[in-house]
């Protein structure tokens, strides 16, 4: 077992989590020094780690009471130690607590919301056209009124009865789009990256309307649904290309053509579909795979190519030739997966939510609901001075803080007041963001949007620090976490790490308990194997090896190559069930088996008696039982320096 290894299983087994925080009417069980520790939480952990075995008895209960003081104990030690104060320890600490921050902080209703939704909107693909009124990031204002009015007038030409289509043609931002009147054609939700609001656009119109303007991160848009149908799903298929050259007079569509016709009449025939794909397929790619191109959606390939694979309706079947921009295809169907359970896609769909721009709206409403609930509060007069204080320096490399008034301040959340001496140092810590959203905008309102986020971090950073009061479970797990880093960095540093590299304590300890560390009885064997079933050559093999050593079985049989191999091995008495069945003394050859393909049959060559180990052969157990010895020591050194005061009448009144 790992270091690691050895760390997740004390944090996680002997870390002692606890859900129940001590109330006034919970006693004192016991104290280690001036650290209490009450019913609630010894209950909880006793009843965790015993399971259906916790019958509250009080030897039951006695012996997990001498475990979990020895735990305190140790943990006490290493606070004393000040192992809480490690860089290393800290950070760790703080990353477990920006984890599990993470669970609490986020609207687990509205967030469970959006993944419900996303898989609703997953059972189906939509086809869509759209008119878009572009705009480039961080767009000036006169370019946002004029997307604005663009889009609006779009709108209104629509509603008089223009065609969708041809007002894409003409007059729609997507130029490469107006070829085709702006279809986008199917997506699937959660396909169009970052563009949650155009697919909301397109799951939530009806089919053959188009949507009001809406606004994403490319601009405005007005989203047409031209169709919707249940999800393909995806598709393992195999395929065999007859490929068509561009510009190549010797490697005509004909040629290509009467190729793949002559593949389909011989797949027709009976023969085999990846056997023709390795030896016919244009595909250099797949063709070694036997056509296989693996689990594929929609929008992975053209139109042509995804219609007559998910045309197929079941496993096995393949389609006649058709033509796609490459050549000449005969697809083969090898399996299909459809949308499983909402249970079962949650987690895949919560990650993928997470990572889109919709996980934002979950944000946003978790730092309003903060607000709310601890009367956020803006001082806009000491704010509106250092705004109005702000010159065109301030979106530049060159602007400096103010050094006075940064005291004052400028917003409250709950009992916590923030001064604007932090806002400046985030002002001066995010110089390339006041460059970037400079563009178009005032230096006062380059502030205020920075204001935005460098307020919404106070937010997320006060609610963490109030999760221990509101939430009593998060302060136990987050005490479950730190006593279980601070046990494992001191039992490494006071055992596990002293029996490894105290040498002279470590062949005093093995000299002391030599008796401990012995072999039984041994016996090096002979192995013979071979590969041929052959009954007359296991019985020569087996009559030679009887009266003749190893090495002249291998001489008489091994003449012109090697048909025989031996090997040589030492087993314990008890380690190899077939060795066991045997009489164990010198000469005794077992009866020929067959083991993974070979046949094989043991000599016994020698009979070792039982003799001690050497501390060399020993050493992974001597070690092992010095650290046990160590912690043992380091046990009754923790109880003679820490008082531990167990009340006596509470322990009795928790016995069953």
């Amino acid at each position: 077992m790992t270091l690691r290894s050895i760390k997740t299983f004390l944090i996680l087994c002997l870390g002692f989590s606890v859900n129940l925080v001590a109330q006034k009417d919970d006693p004192i069980l016991f104290s280690v020094e001036d650290s209490p520790v009450h019913v609630s939480e010894f209950q909880y952990i006793y009843s965790k780690t015993n399971g259906d075995k916790a019958d509250f008895s009080k030897t039951s209960l006695e012996e997990y009471l001498d475990l979990y003081t020895k735990f305190k104990l140790k943990v006490k030690r290493a606070k004393d130690l000040k192992l809480d104060t490690i860089p290393a320890l800290k950070r760790e600490l703080d990353g477990y607590r920006q984890q599990l921050s993470k669970s609490y902080l986020m609207d687990k209703e509205l967030t469970e919301k959006l993944v419900r939704e996303a898989y609703d909107r997953s059972l189906y693909d939509v086809n869509i056209s759209h008119l878009l009124a572009s705009l480039p990031q961080n767009a000036e204002k006169d370019q946002e009124a004029a997307a604005l009015k663009k889009i609006n007038e779009l709108y209104k030409t629509l509603e008089g009865g223009a065609d969708f289509a041809q007002l894409a043609k003409t007059k729609s931002d997507d130029v490469s789009l107006r070829p085709y009147g702006g279809e986008i054609g199917y997506f699937k939700a959660l396909q169009l990256p970052n563009l949650y609001e155009l697919e909301s656009a397109a799951y939530e119109t009806p089919v053959g309307k188009y949507s009001k303007p809406i606004r994403t991160s490319l601009g405005y848009h007005i989203v047409k649904v031209n169709d919707k149908r249940k999800a393909r799903g995806e598709m393992n298929a195999a395929h065999i290309l007859a490929r068509v050259k561009k510009n190549d007079p010797n490697a005509t569509e004909t040629a290509a053509k009467a190729k793949i016709d002559a593949i389909y009449a011989r797949l027709k025939g009976g023969e085999d579909f990846a056997a023709l794909a390795k030896a016919e397929s244009s595909d250099t790619k797949t063709a070694a795979k036997g056509g296989e191109l693996g689990f594929f959606g929609i929008n992975v390939y053209e139109t042509a190519f995804e219609d007559a694979a998910f045309g197929l309706k079941k496993d096995g079947e393949y389609s006649k030739p058709f033509l796609s921009s490459l050549g000449w295809h005969i697809i083969k169907r090898l399996e299909k997966k459809d949308m499983d359970a909402y249970e079962v896609e949650k987690g895949a769909l919560l990650n993928k939510v997470k990572r889109d721009s919709r996980y934002s709206i979950a944000k946003d409403a978790m730092i309003q609901r903060i607000k709310d609930e601890n009367k956020f509060k803006v001082n806009t007069t000491n704010l509106g001075a250092f705004y109005k204080s702000l010159d065109k320096d301030f979106t530049t490399a060159a602007w400096k803080a103010p050094k006075t008034g940064l005291d004052k301040p400028i917003f409250t959340i709950g009992d916590k007041q923030i001064n604007l001496g932090p806002f400046t140092t985030h002002l001066l810590n995010n110089r390339t963001l006041r460059i970037r959203r400079a563009k178009g905008k005032t230096p006062q309102e380059v502030a205020e949007l920075l204001f935005e986020d460098f307020a919404s971090d106070q937010v997320i950073k006060y609610e963490e620090s109030q999760l221990g009061k509101k939430y009593p479970e998060f302060q136990s797990l987050m005490r479950e976490y730190e006593e279980g880093i601070l046990l494992f960095e001191a039992t490494k540093r006071l055992v596990w790490d002293k029996a490894s590299a105290d040498t002279v304590g470590l062949k005093q300890f093995y000299k002391e308990n030599e008796e401990k560390y012995k072999w039984s009885e041994r016996a090096r064997v002979s192995i013979y194997s071979y590969k041929s079933a052959d009954a007359k050559l296991g019985a020569k093999s087996r009559k030679l090896a009887a009266k003749k050593p190893a090495s002249a079985v291998l001489s008489k049989l091994n003449k012109s190559r090697e048909i025989v191999a031996v090997r040589n091995e030492m087993y314990e008495k008890g380690r190899n069930g077939d060795l066991d069945n045997l009489a164990w003394k010198k000469g005794t050859v077992s009866k020929v088996k067959e083991e993974k393909g070979e046949m094989t049959f043991m000599k016994i060559e020698e009979v070792l008696p039982a003799t001690p180990k050497t501390l060399k052969e020993a050493r992974g157990y001597v070690v092992a039982d010095y650290q046990d010895s160590l912690e043992q020591q380091w046990v009754k050194e923790l109880k003679k320096a820490y008082n531990v005061d167990i009340n006596q009448a509470v322990l009795k009144s928790l016995i069953q």
